[in-house]
């Protein structure tokens, strides 16, 4: 624990000395230099188009062409409210005189969207310190979250409030952890605890990583999945939300994001585990697999590559050492998430597949609805899906060996 407070702490006085030269820094040399250092981030190309964006930008804001106000800044980008304000004061360096330049444009761009991880997530963290006090708390996280769910979902209500979304918002924060403090004892996020969230919030990540792009279908962290099921279905008794679906659409390709179908409901289609096999494809785990909790922790745990123990499927088998069922990560009768073929129980154990803990509060579950939704592939995919090879699972995935690592060599992992 000792080393690790002490890297934390080093860190944070790097920060600090970075601060001054490369955000709060108004000299113009200084400037200067940034600017031409960021300049070669891009092709002469994008410069140019750049270049191009600030004029008409700076046009609008009746400038004489020298700056572009906040008010144009926050109508383009589509930035509003306290994280609108955060971040142009953090692309015109906290001078505070409301005007972006040209040079400030470059930089910021440089820095937030072609630097290292690093230099992307302190951008983004600084960003959401939305009063400003150098403690990322709970409070500023709320407000941010809020305005992420008005930009994504304001298109399906011009009416939102704030605690429309207050389930999910909690949601979201109960996924974080606090280990900072400040004077005045608030608990805030360091900047560890920062990655660590957008590790099991990629929707999140994804939104504050495009807050400089206009806003677009194309824009990452704004896709929420059209949920298709039978007009007879009444969506109260669906478990899946569109604020669900966006939270897992976030672990998604951006291909993947147009239409969900609803395969398989318990209160639909009878609970039946051969009945569920029967409205699913052919499916098997790879690396590309996750599992993720909903309420009252939103969080996506995806591989960490301790082993390739993905998914388990097996019926009517009679052996009592082959669990029939549905698992996913761990091992044989302690995977992350088991599902019995009578669906009416299974368990959930902390497994180093996916780096999850357990699911749920107690190790043995009972569930109550079981719901499976489908990706509806685009025409192009399914041209690619024809031509596939043909064959079962185990015949197309023998390299992954996850049943026989499941049934025997399991064993020999930690979980």
């Amino acid at each position: 624990m000792g080393g690790e407070t002490s890297a934390g702490e080093e860190r944070e006085r790097e920060r600090e000395k970075k601060k001054p030269a490369e955000m709060g820094n108004s000299n113009s040399s200084s400037v200067n230099h940034r600017f031409t250092s960021a300049s070669r981030a891009f092709t002469q190309k994008k410069l140019e188009d750049l270049k191009s964006l600030f004029a008409s930008l700076a046009s609008q804001s009746q400038s004489n062409d020298q700056y572009v106000s906040y008010p144009v800044f926050q109508a383009y980008f589509g930035l509003s409210g306290s994280l609108g304000e955060r971040m142009f004061d953090m692309v015109t360096q906290h001078r505070k005189d409301g005007k972006m330049t040209y040079e400030d444009l470059v930089i910021a761009k440089a820095t937030y969207e072609k630097g290292t991880d690093d230099d992307i997530a302190e951008f983004i963290y600084q960003t959401l310190d939305v009063n400003g006090n150098g403690v990322l708390t709970r409070s500023d996280l709320e407000s941010v979250l809020v305005v992420i769910f008005k930009s994504v979902f304001s298109s399906e209500s011009s009416v939102a409030e704030s605690s429309d979304y207050e389930e999910m918002v909690d949601a979201l924060l109960n996924a974080a952890s606090f280990s900072k403090s400040d004077e005045g004892s608030n608990e805030g996020m360091s900047f560890e605890d920062f990655r660590s969230w957008c590790s099991h919030v990629p929707a999140i990540r994804k939104f504050l990583g495009s807050l400089l792009m206009p806003p677009g279908p194309a824009r990452p962290g704004y896709q929420v999945p059209h949920l298709l099921c039978e007009d007879s279905v009444d969506s109260n008794m669906l478990l899946l939300k569109k604020e669900y679906a966006w939270h897992i659409g976030g672990a998604l390709p951006h291909h993947e994001l147009q239409e969900w179908k609803l395969l398989y409901h318990s209160s639909l289609h009878g609970q039946s585990f051969n009945t569920f096999l029967g409205h699913t494809s052919e499916f098997y785990g790879d690396m590309k697999s996750f599992l993720f909790q909903l309420n009252p922790n939103a969080s996506i745990f995806r591989p960490t590559g301790a082993n390739t123990n993905i998914q388990w499927c097996a019926t009517n088998f009679t052996s009592e050492n082959i669990p029939n069922g549905i698992g996913f990560g761990g091992k044989i009768n302690h995977l992350g998430l088991f599902i019995s073929a009578s669906f009416d129980q299974g368990h959930t154990f902390s497994c180093t597949t996916f780096g999850s803990p357990s699911l749920s509060k107690t190790s043995r579950i009972q569930p109550e609805v079981i719901e499976c939704w489908g990706i509806v592939k685009a025409s192009n995919e399914l041209d690619s899906q024809e031509n596939a090879p043909k064959g079962t699972v185990l015949d197309r995935f023998k390299e992954d060996r996850n049943m026989l690592q499941l049934l025997g060599m399991a064993s020999n992992s930690n979980e």
